[in-house]
């Protein structure tokens, strides 16, 4: 998730001109401490610049600098945790063509667990999904190239290119005796972010599958049609939703709270919270509201239901959600680089950290069990935040309301095949539960005497 740049701009820019004022009006031995403190990191530059001065003069085939300062940045910040990474320029104004829901690619949402690069779910309807890659294969070459030391964003753009050119994977899955190569044709990758139909007797179903520029606005259209049809009801479809833009997080909010409702807030590592607001707009009817997560549901996904949960707006139902509660700010460099930086964690109205534990359903339904040999069921590999190699831990201790969204055992099956409305327990328990919900309400008050 990421906050707009500017605002991180100016702050940064007025913290440095603070100090620098400041120095002019400390006494010399409070310079003298400043200076001894500014000195540490400049005596491990100073090392630095001493292994780039050896490898340039002695190593044996001649290297550029930048691709030698462009590797040591990527490897400080493969230190950090798995959402921060340097972006080359290319690989930035890629970044910005994502957030508009187009790009030449195959489709799947990708992390590590046990320093091996798997998928977390294919995106439906794309090349990678078509090819039957499933959550949890384990990637082990692209193009022939291994993966161990690639970084999440350099997979991302070996994997991408343009429209009808190929992508050879090397995966493995669990009960395979050997690693398959798999070659995709890669498209244009256009994620539909909004998808809405009528279910039965007047109930309406929103599907985000991202969010993205256009989604608040898409959002408001599709409920527009469906009210138009005279909904008594509504089921949103968070499922498998990675997330996205923060603002369009905070702007599918507007349409179903009041104005001025806290959306979520952040929190870095000063302390200081930034709060997020509903803005006054059109809100929907109060019609009864069920949304739909499991643990393919993160970041903005997770910042909206957990928004509706704690406003007592909707009821949650599936599994719980994948975790990601960390907030990327994206800091534009001087040669057209930039750094995505992990910089606060994300927090419901309630100030539950979303962090490492996720959200958890008001009820928890299991999906079906995926066919396997003979027609055995087979449990899908469940990959969560929690799992990532290097994930920020939830900075709250365990209390009772804490302890609500304390993540289950992984028993539960993650299955991002795209089902008949018949074949998915977890969207007929919602149907079911939204017609308990008008039968309920049609019953006559009882009489006292």
């Amino acid at each position: 998730m990421m906050p707009r740049y500017s605002r991180k701009t100016a702050f940064l820019f007025a913290l440095t001109l603070a100090i620098a004022l400041a120095a002019g009006f400390v006494a010399q031995g409070t310079i003298d401490k400043v200076l001894a403190v500014a000195e540490e990191p400049y005596q491990h530059l100073r090392i630095f610049t001493e292994v780039l001065s050896l490898v340039q003069k002695n190593y044996v085939e001649e290297v550029k600098s930048k691709d030698l300062v462009y590797g040591a940045i990527r490897g400080m910040v493969g230190n950090l945790d798995p959402h921060s990474a340097f972006m080359s320029p290319e690989m930035y104004r890629e970044m910005q063509v994502d957030t508009r829901g187009e790009f030449g690619g195959i489709g799947i949402q990708i992390g590590i667990k046990d320093n091996l690069l798997t998928v977390i779910a294919p995106i439906e309807g794309t090349p990678a999904d078509r090819a039957g890659i499933k959550a949890g294969d384990k990637i082990f070459k692209v193009n022939g190239v291994s993966t161990k030391d690639l970084t999440l964003t350099e997979a991302v753009e070996k994997m991408r290119g343009p429209k009808g050119t190929q992508v050879t994977i090397t995966l493995f899955r669990e009960g395979w005796s050997e690693p398959k190569d798999v070659t995709i044709t890669r498209e244009i990758i256009k994620i539909q972010s909004v998808k809405s139909k009528m279910l039965e007797e007047g109930i309406g179903y929103l599907r985000i599958t991202q969010f993205q520029e256009q989604t608040g606005e898409d959002v408001h259209k599709a409920l527009k049609t469906l009210e138009g049809q005279k909904i008594h009801s509504l089921i949103i479809d968070l499922r498998n939703n990675p997330g996205g833009l923060l603002n369009a997080a905070v702007e599918v909010s507007d349409k179903f709270l009041p104005p001025n409702k806290l959306v979520v807030y952040i929190k870095g590592r000063n302390g200081v919270k930034d709060e997020f607001f509903t803005r006054a707009g059109e809100q929907s009817q109060e019609y009864p509201l069920v949304v739909l997560i499991n643990e393919g549901s993160a970041s903005a996904s997770e910042i909206v239901a957990g928004a509706l949960q704690d406003w007592g707006r909707a009821v949650l139902v599936g599994a719980q959600t994948f975790g990601k509660g960390s907030v990327q700010t994206v800091l534009p460099l001087s040669d057209g680089s930039a750094l995505r930086l992990t910089t606060a964690r994300y927090y419901t109205p309630k100030g539950r950290a979303i962090q490492e534990t996720g959200i958890a359903p008001d009820i928890a339904v299991k999906p079906p069990a995926v066919a396997a040999k003979k027609g055995e069921p087979r449990p899908r590999v469940i990959l969560r935040e929690k799992d990532l190699e290097r994930h920020l831990q939830n900075d709250q201790k365990k209390d009772p309301e804490q302890e609500k969204s304390a993540p289950p055992s992984d028993t539960s099956l993650l299955d991002p095949e795209e089902k008949g409305d018949k074949e998915d327990p977890q969207l007929q328990r919602a149907i079911d539960l939204l017609k308990t919900w008008k039968v309920f309400k049609a019953l006559p008050a009882a009489k006292v005497g």
